[in-house]
């Protein structure tokens, strides 16, 4: 065994800064082209990172590059699959620094530990650290794929477990779909038949008001909202000098995607951000062959890299995106989806605002959009209700002071203050919306940032409703979850935010499930008969059709100003249609509530790349 220890060498052959030393014996031995190592030079003066990783290509080249590399600094190649690594010294040093630092402690010999690195630098770095923990130690190289798959393959149990449980089992909806929920569901479904089968005209009337009352509440709260959001906002302070960029690093889930990885390099690749302060994490699933051989064939530049998610029982973005947490470097966490195109200075502008902001602003919300909205009718409803959604009703929340949903992706955290709540609930469809109400929850801000993202709109109508049942189910299980103790949720939110919680999410999932209910008073003008109207007074019915009206106004006026704040030009006369396009979310309410009690935890993926621009240059 041949053993390294850096603090000893004496050898002629130390390598060379900026890895001129590895290229040198590359060259040598024939391994490399040329042209390809004075590219991959230039690239490491450049960005700082090393040169095996410039090289890393998947090429037939690489893993003579890593020989290379071992006989250049003369220590062992670890052959981590013949000779496991030892679980026990895994556990002391802990899986986190592991994969951040793609190393991992191979075994003993003497008083000696082995580390396997991916490369040098690495050992080079953490060796203080590292001799704080297991005293004397030595250096052996081993790919960085490889020390992944070691890892999980010792301790990949452990790993999902921790991804899976990080959130405090209070505020976590793990616990949900047993005997009891199927049980309250079964009766709750009982007394509704023998309600209907006894009284229909009381319960349509209970339904009736109850629809109407959620109605009333969500468009004064969508109302306040816009005119919040329409305010002019005050002046910002000079912009304090940023000495030093912070690190950040951006996590992409990725499942079953076959073709993603030029797309994703290509979108990526335009953030203007130093190089040597980003990292793109793609997280794959270990059972995912399809994604990991895409992107083991894939060329990628040495700013991205592959996170493994060690297999079992639970298969959502949540999980994955704990379990990738650890492997991060940066203390600014953000969050991107596969198909995501941001606007090139939109993490400048994450780290201006965090710089502006004290620390109780723990996340940053950008603006979604869409680069397909002319693809149908379906499309441009979809731009249309994002435009809203983002442009209009988030900001006006925020400005409330308000809890706010965040959504899926464009997403940046804190990282301490990301970890103080314990990441994601892996367990929850709808992580985003429901990592929102924890922050608020714990004290924490989010502010929307007007940057854009484009993403590709769902404008099929079948995997639009699967889409949006998720988003249902998601908001079903985070109002039950923080709903468990209604004290604690007031004591902690304070009244203002709880009753923002109560009349956002109660309007919402009430507007959509009762949707029928509501469209049946359409029917009256028509001359059509209807049993609740001829019942009530003359002037309840038309406090009703007032509100109705003031509803349909507001939702067109905030539309049409939506799209004068949205890059996407669509015609206004394409806002009415709006109208055909909210039934699909009353459809998609009903899986919901159906997969709430039968498949609570099955996450319905969306499929995206069926839409994609031929050229998005």
């Amino acid at each position: 065994m041949t053993a390294h220890r850096p603090e000893l060498r004496q050898d002629r052959t130390a390598p060379v800064a900026g890895g001129g030393g590895l290229g040198v014996a590359l060259l040598r031995e024939g391994l490399v082209p040329p042209h390809e190592i004075v590219t991959a030079l230039a690239d490491v003066q450049a960005t700082h990172h090393d040169l095996a990783d410039a090289l890393r290509g998947g090429g037939p080249q690489r893993p003579a590059v890593y020989d290379s590399m071992a006989r250049h600094w003369r220590v062992d190649i670890a052959n981590l699959s013949r000779q496991p690594p030892d679980p026990r010294l895994i556990d002391r040093l802990g899986i986190a620094a592991c994969l951040r630092d793609r190393l991992v402690p191979w075994r003993q010999s003497g008083a000696l530990t082995i580390i396997a690195v991916s490369h040098p630098d690495v050992f080079h770095r953490q060796q203080c650290s590292l001799e704080a923990v297991f005293g004397p130690v030595g250096m052996a190289i081993a790919p960085p794929e490889e020390i992944e798959a070691a890892l999980i393959a010792v301790r990949g149990p452990q790993m999902d477990r921790a991804a899976r449980f990080k959130v405090a089992a209070e505020e976590s909806c793990r616990d949900w779909g047993g005997h009891r929920h199927a049980s309250v569901a079964r009766t709750a479904l009982v007394l509704a038949i023998i309600w209907l089968t006894l009284a229909p005209v009381s319960l349509a009337a209970a339904l009736a008001f109850w629809a109407v009352l959620t109605l009333l509440f969500a468009t004064l709260m969508k109302s306040a909202a816009i005119l919040a959001a329409l305010r002019k906002p005050p002046p910002e302070p000079p912009l304090p000098h940023i000495a030093r960029q912070p690190a950040i690093s951006i996590m992409v889930a990725l499942y079953r995607e076959a073709d993603i990885a030029p797309r994703l390099v290509r979108r990526l690749g335009r953030l203007d951000y130093p190089r040597d302060c980003l990292e793109i994490l793609l997280v794959v699933e270990e059972e995912d062959s399809l994604t990991r051989a895409a992107l083991a064939s894939a060329r990628l530049p040495d700013w991205m890299r592959v996170v493994v998610v060690p297999d079992g029982p639970l298969k959502t973005k949540p999980r994955a995106l704990n379990h990738a947490l650890k492997a991060c470097r940066g203390t600014i966490i953000g969050v991107y989806d596969a198909e995501d195109a941001p606007e090139p200075d939109q993490l400048r502008r994450v780290v201006e605002r965090f710089h502006r902001r004290g620390p109780e602003v723990a996340c940053l919300q950008g603006v979604l959009d869409f680069y397909n909205p002319q693809t149908n009718w379906l499309s441009r409803c979809f731009t249309m209700e994002y435009a809203t959604w983002f442009r209009i009703i988030l900001p006006g929340l925020e400005r409330l002071r308000l809890a706010i949903p965040l959504g899926g992706t464009t997403l940046f955290f804190r990282r301490d203050a990301l970890e103080r709540l314990g990441g994601w609930d892996a367990y929850n469809v709808t992580e985003d919306a429901d990592l929102g109400i924890r922050l608020a929850r714990h004290g924490f801000r989010t502010e929307l940032l007007p940057t854009t993202t484009f993403e590709e709109a769902n404008c099929r109508a079948l995997p639009w409703i699967r889409q949006r049942s998720r988003w249902l189910k998601g908001y079903m299980m985070t109002y039950a979850v923080h709903m468990r103790s209604p004290r604690l949720l007031l004591r902690q939110l304070g009244w203002w935010k709880f009753a923002g919680f109560q009349v956002f999410f109660l309007t919402t999932l009430s507007q959509f499930l009762l949707a029928p209910v509501m469209w049946s008073f359409w029917l009256v003008p028509l001359g059509v008969p209807h049993p609740l109207v001829t019942a009530m007074p003359g002037w309840l019915y038309a406090l009703t059709a007032g509100i109705f009206m003031f509803t349909e106004v507001m939702l067109l006026i905030v539309t049409l100003v939506s799209l004068r704040l949205t890059p996407n030009r669509i015609n206004p006369l394409w806002a009415p249609v709006l109208h055909f396009y909210f039934p699909l979310g009353a459809l998609a309410s009903y899986k919901a509530a159906w997969e709430l009690v039968t498949r609570p935890f099955w996450w319905d993926k969306t499929h995206h790349g069926l839409f994609d621009p031929l050229n998005d240059g």
